[in-house]
């Protein structure tokens, strides 16, 4: 890897283009290095991982909207398919209905590091435009292979939400930059749609923050949708704002600390492979990644504890991020409210370790249920959890070492006698370096579990078929991607969702 240092230049400074962040990130994108095999195995893995948290999610409010404004768009020959139905769409609209799907539900992968990404949502937009494009397995691989290392690239050297930005501002560049990839474009083409992205996918963190709404799930979506347009701009001739993250009013300067400010981003040397979505996890719990390990602690400590009424405090000893992201550290009452969102709860550490240690289980639709979160019991329990930062957890969460590196919590239980119970894990069961990490046969087993009664056993049996011969796909194969709902179930989806009122499309 070679590690570049990114700060704000002058207008006057001579500042060549080839040193610009987004004509290195070109550069990466335009390499033709390979993909080594256990690269493409994961890709087919998390485009299964991103089928089984969409069907889940088939029925939910958000994901019916996001359908309805594609559906809204049929075309008649080509174009991209939407979760769930036949048809052909535009390929910006698919990827905007396919991202929210795939998000809604927080329930894919993660990397976490300077900033937290959540890199599955290249996917759908790169899917979307190599549908509509007719390209084959083998050129989608390489796009996602390149989404996720810059992506993943950026996420280790740029921290966003420090300055209130949200983490999507690192997705629309990885998107065009991996559509560059898919598409064979030049590094200036790339250079220019990857300034684009960036420029029109700023927003600050707020979707994150208090009431947090459904808008969590869209943001994504826009940003890929804006990075698909802004490609198709570039290829057209259409140039950037530039030196988009250097310039004097650019996203350093004006967003990201100010001029005085540097950042260091690695990316891959000439030839070097492209890597990063091994260093990525996925979830086995729908809630944010860093409330799967306390999730397996809790279920893990509950036998020890008995009476959860002789529960008196618990308090959570983890990282900076943990802390002031899900747990007490970011002052939000909302995370205490039982009339909270769903996408607030499943922000809310101190819920999460609550219903955790009740029912021994976690799922991703009983877990929020307003019933559940209005048990009185639960509600006395949640209120007694706080976190706290401990300078190790937050160092340990920031270890450029791989085996060191943790998104993990200590868990202190004091009963009603003054006995303290205390446990601690470092990472999750499910990842890679967890008790049990998931490898094809569990993403195919997350897939087959949440489709079940959505998506017939032969629809299943056909899509599985389908990505585990991803590499080999040929030209215009690619819409085997697409996993078809039950006509039935889909039916049911339609009838029971909740009224959307007409819009404008």
């Amino acid at each position: 890897m070679l590690v570049h240092t990114v700060r704000t230049r002058r207008s006057s400074d001579d500042f060549p283009r080839r040193e610009h962040l987004a004509a290195k990130i070109a550069e990466v994108a335009a390499d033709p290095v390979g993909v080594e095999p256990e690269v493409a195995e994961m890709v087919a893995n998390r485009i299964i991982d991103n089928a089984a948290v969409s069907a889940a999610a088939v029925l939910r409010r958000s994901v019916t909207v996001a359908r309805a404004q594609a559906l809204a768009h049929a075309v008649p020959d080509r174009g991209a398919k939407v979760f769930g139905v036949e048809g052909q769409y535009p390929a910006e609209w698919a990827a905007w209905a396919n991202s929210v799907a795939v998000r809604e539900l927080d329930f894919h992968d993660t990397f976490l590091a300077a900033e937290y990404s959540h890199p599955a949502d290249n996917i759908p937009p790169l899917v979307a435009v190599a549908q509509q494009l007719g390209l084959r397995g083998a050129d989608l691989i390489r796009g996602v292979a390149t989404a996720y290392e810059i992506q993943i690239d950026l996420a280790r050297g740029i921290c966003l939400h420090e300055h209130k930005i949200d983490h999507v501002a690192h997705l629309g560049p990885s998107v065009a930059a991996g559509i560059g990839t898919m598409l064979r474009l030049d590094p200036e083409t790339i250079y220019h749609a990857v300034g684009q992205a960036l420029h029109l996918t700023t927003s600050t963190r707020q979707s994150r923050r208090g009431a947090i709404s459904s808008w969590k799930a869209f943001a994504p979506a826009h940003a890929g949708k804006v990075a698909i347009e802004a490609v198709d701009r570039a290829m057209r001739g259409e140039a950037s704002p530039a030196p988009i993250w250097e310039g004097e009013d650019g996203v350093i300067a004006a967003l990201l600390g100010g001029p005085e400010r540097e950042y260091r981003v690695p990316l891959p040397a000439p030839g070097e492979p492209k890597r990063a979505i091994l260093e990525s996890y996925t979830k086995q719990y729908s809630a944010e990644y860093q409330g799967q390990a306390p999730i397996d602690l809790a279920l893990r400590m509950r036998q020890r504890i008995g009476d959860l009424d002789r529960i008196a405090t618990v308090v959570l000893r983890t990282s900076q991020h943990t802390h002031v992201v899900i747990g007490t550290g970011s002052g939000d009452p909302q995370k205490f409210d039982p009339d909270a969102s769903r996408e607030t709860l499943d922000h809310s550490l101190p819920y999460i370790f609550a219903v955790a240690l009740q029912d021994g289980a976690w799922h991703h639709e009983r877990s929020y249920a307003p019933e559940r979160a209005h048990r009185p019991d639960t509600i006395a329990l949640w209120r007694k959890i706080s976190t706290v930062e401990d300078p190790e957890w937050t160092r340990r969460y920031h270890s450029d070492d791989p085996a060191e590196k943790a998104f993990g919590a200590r868990a202190e239980i004091t009963l009603d006698d003054g006995e303290v119970i205390a446990d601690e894990i470092a990472v999750a069961e499910a990842h890679p370096l967890g008790a049990r990490p998931f490898g094809r046969p569990q993403y195919i087993g997350k897939f087959t579990e949440l489709a079940e009664g959505v998506v017939t056993a032969s629809e299943q049996a056909r899509f599985l078929s389908a990505t585990e011969g991803l590499s080999t796909l040929e030209a215009g194969g690619l819409g085997a991607l697409n996993v078809v709902v039950d006509p039935s179930a889909f039916e049911t989806a339609l009838t029971s969702a909740p009224t959307i009122p007409p819009g404008i499309f």
